[in-house]
């Protein structure tokens, strides 16, 4: 595959370079033709192409060397004084061969027209009417090759940079992520702990669900991007873990839109929303609490909120972002830049909410 891709890649760019003397060489045919009539020396169309191509052809093939001298002796800062005389010389000498090639064509043109010429009655005219010509179209085909070098080594530059940017962004999200893990861990033993006082059988239900989460945690690891469904169903495990802590104090009401289940969005982006809605929002409270986690697709967005009942804010100036919030607000950032937002609402004794809207794509069917 790769082969014959390389085959067609050589091909396209041979019949381009082929193209492109053709159409100069008859571009000069053309000017041949007409400059020739208008002086009162007319030529045949056949004579003119036939030359113009002639010409144009023999600087087609001595353009290959001096491509690849552009390349082995580029004019760049270093070394180029040596290589500016390299490319004197060589003008010098590609100047000399063109005439010699295009004289033994001319004579082979002449002979076809039964006109023999000698060799040399061709050469040395052509060479001397030529010769600052031929230099003129050396150093124009270097400087063309020049330039076309450069911007190869710009394009390069910027897909390296671009790489680059690419690499560490993947860096700093696996960093904002293994940051995450520890967070939802510790919070989660804190959890075991306070109940394992209490109900020691509830607690060891807990430590057998939280195995189970960060099993699948560790199997997330570097995987920026889930389902929602994924989502929810890892959310679901760690709600039964605060539920067995909180029993009738917590409720949760999924208002899911079915068609976002198969729609990406950052892995764990939900856990420390609704971790931060039951440590500031429901723990704090004797009295029954409610989260509300919703999701649903409209003009290309995806939206996502996370809501509780609970107490609100302390202060209005308060906006309640610990850790967990302000990692997925850094998170959010580092993969979607300003196709994201991040929004956060509450007042005190009335509840918080946390909404997110991202560009919403939807993740490839697994291949049966």
């Amino acid at each position: 595959m790769a082969i014959g891709k390389s085959i067609r890649v050589r091909a396209a760019n041979g019949l381009t370079f082929v193209a492109l003397w053709t159409l100069i060489g008859l571009l000069f045919a053309g000017q041949f033709h007409l400059s020739n009539a208008q002086f009162g020396v007319p030529v045949t169309w056949g004579t003119a192409i036939g030359f113009g191509l002639a010409d144009w052809y023999v600087w087609a093939v001595w353009s290959l060397p001096i491509l690849a001298l552009s390349r082995r002796f580029p004019l760049d800062r270093g070394g180029w004084v040596r290589n500016l005389a390299v490319h004197l010389s060589a003008s010098a000498v590609v100047s000399v061969g063109y005439a010699a090639v295009r004289a033994y064509i001319g004579q082979l043109q002449a002979s076809w027209a039964g006109d023999y010429r000698p060799y040399a009655d061709l050469f040395h005219p052509l060479l001397l009417k030529t010769w600052h010509y031929n230099l003129l179209i050396y150093w124009i085909i270097l400087s063309a090759a020049h330039v076309a070098i450069y911007q190869r080594q710009l394009r390069e530059r910027e897909l390296r940079a671009v790489e680059l940017e690419k690499h560490l962004a993947n860096v700093r999200l696996q960093a904002l992520q293994m940051q995450l893990n520890p967070h939802f861990l510790f919070n989660t033993l804190n959890s075991v702990a306070a109940l394992m006082h209490r109900d020691v059988e509830a607690a060891d239900r807990m430590l057998v669900r939280l195995g189970e989460l960060l099993r699948r945690t560790l199997d997330s690891t570097g995987t920026q991007e889930v389902s929602l469904g994924e989502e929810l169903d890892f959310l679901g495990r760690y709600l039964e873990i605060e539920k067995t802590r909180f029993g009738e104090r917590l409720s949760i009401r999924m208002e899911i839109a079915p068609e976002t289940r198969s729609a990406l969005v950052p892995n764990l982006v939900l856990q420390p929303l609704v971790e931060n809605a039951i440590k500031h929002g429901i723990e704090p409270r004797a009295k029954p609490g409610e989260i509300v986690i919703r999701a649903l697709a409209e003009v290309g967005q995806l939206h996502l909120e996370v809501r509780d009942n609970g107490r609100g804010p302390v202060a209005a100036s308060n906006k309640r972002e610990g850790i967990g919030l302000a990692n997925t607000r850094a998170r959010l950032r580092q993969l979607y830049g300003d196709q994201q937002s991040m929004e956060t609402d509450g007042k005190p004794n009335a509840g918080f909410s946390v909404r997110i809207r991202l560009p919403v794509r939807y993740a490839l069917p697994t291949p049966s």
